[in-house]
């Protein structure tokens, strides 16, 4: 929800030019009359009106308020404003999940017929969206390499009216162009759609590279704790108000307020999180190179990594806080065992396919996050059996070394 009609909601009395680490953690709405200094939380279903009349024009959307839980809450739009902030955009709308985000995004964009051009390293779960579900009702979807930019030029159709992309994607950490991609996508008329869940706003800000939609799961960095799900979508005012919000009403896929709040309060720490994280995933990643047992790294902070210098120029000179590896086997299971044996020796870090956590997360992507694709599909993604990727949480980096190391130098 945007706040673009006059005489709507306030805002906090910021000044113009405060930077990226002071709106994330004033940025929201003024206080209430109690004067609280942490947020409230606002549980609510409904909001009561003064009058039939006040009541007959906010539900017509003629006059901004707050209206049903389910399209407007106070706590769902602090977060949502602070988002927006830190992103640089004009406006966010909050969704349910990551997920829904991108479903949000592609019923207020899309019809029956029209054509999407997508990587396909993103996330299983997208490119299941993409091609299964949408799929059933017209919307067609090609995958391309998410580096080769002639592959994006030669997808286009006449029909095409979006490109979707993450960068770092999930879990090989490669980067795109996001500038270029939103040349390509703009000269043909179409507008670019960019998941910012790995880097997150601490590290870029994909509409100030010419993107036109920031997707996130705020389950991830945003929140920061693995405490809640959340998603949401960073555009312009007039395409929350005007395409998303009419689509979120009628559907609701609604962030709950307790999830908005939690996140809300996550992104006060997001800046120096990533820091301290990025840090640590820069040292995990030239000790793994460095291990015998260690066949490749993919980590953008690596000098080796194919996009290093367009991930330092894109991303503010960090890596992020994601490696994956891929270690060293002699059976004839493509290094599955090897990676299971790895995985199952650690005892510090949490065996989940979640990321974004304080806590160190270690999963296998071939049969978690991309468990859904079919072996093809996992090859084209260059999604591996003997594939592991670590989430690089704020435990000392020294113990997490050690945790790896256990199943490492066993092999």
């Amino acid at each position: 929800m945007s706040n673009g009609k006059k005489g709507g909601i306030p805002r906090v009395d910021l000044p113009a030019d405060v930077r990226l680490d002071t709106l994330a953690v004033r940025e929201g709405l003024p206080p209430s009359p109690w004067g609280e200094n942490s947020e409230a939380l606002y549980l609510t279903s409904s909001f009561v009106h003064p009058d039939a009349a006040t009541a007959a024009r906010r539900f017509a959307n003629e006059e901004e308020a707050f209206v049903y839980s389910r399209f407007s809450n106070p706590t769902v739009m602090m977060m949502e404003r602070r988002l927006a902030a830190l992103e640089g955009t004009e406006a966010c709308i909050a969704t349910s999940s990551g997920m829904s985000a991108i479903m949000l995004l592609v019923m207020g964009l899309l019809k029956s017929g029209d054509h999407v051009v997508c990587s396909r390293s993103v996330f299983g779960s997208t490119i299941k969206l993409l091609q299964g579900e949408f799929g059933k009702f017209g919307v067609q979807t090609t995958f391309v390499s998410q580096t080769d930019l002639n592959e994006w030029k030669n997808a286009l159709q006449p029909n095409t009216k979006l490109l979707f992309a993450e960068t770092p994607t999930n879990p090989l950490t490669e980067v795109c162009d996001v500038a270029a991609l939103a040349e390509i996508a703009h000269a043909h008329g179409a507008l670019l759609a960019v998941d910012n869940c790995f880097a997150s706003p601490a590290l870029q800000q994909p509409t100030k590279m010419g993107a036109d939609f920031i997707i996130h799961s705020g389950t991830k960095y945003l929140d920061g704790q693995g405490r809640v799900i959340a998603g949401a979508i960073c555009a312009s005012a007039k395409h929350v108000d005007e395409v998303f919000t009419p689509v979120m009403r009628s559907v609701g896929m609604s962030l709950s307020p307790f999830n908005a709040w939690v996140v809300l309060k996550g992104m006060e720490t997001l800046s120096v999180r990533m820091k301290a994280q990025t840090a640590s995933a820069a040292v995990l990643a030239e000790w793994l190179e460095a291990h015998p047992a260690v066949e490749r790294v993919y980590y953008p902070g690596l000098k080796s990594h194919p996009q290093h210098e367009l991930a330092m120029r894109q991303q503010g000179g960090q890596g992020g806080a994601v490696v994956s590896f891929i270690v060293k086997s002699q059976a004839d299971d493509n290094g599955r065992a090897a990676a299971f044996h790895v995985i199952d020796r650690t005892k510090i870090c949490s065996i989940t396919a979640n990321l974004g956590d304080t806590k160190t997360t270690i999963t296998h992507p071939a049969s978690t996050s991309h468990g859904r694709l079919t072996e093809p599909q996992r090859q084209a993604a260059g999604i591996t059996q003997g594939l592991i990727r670590v989430a690089v949480g704020l435990e000392d980096i020294e113990d997490i070394k050690a945790d790896l190391a256990r199943g490492l130098n066993s092999l």
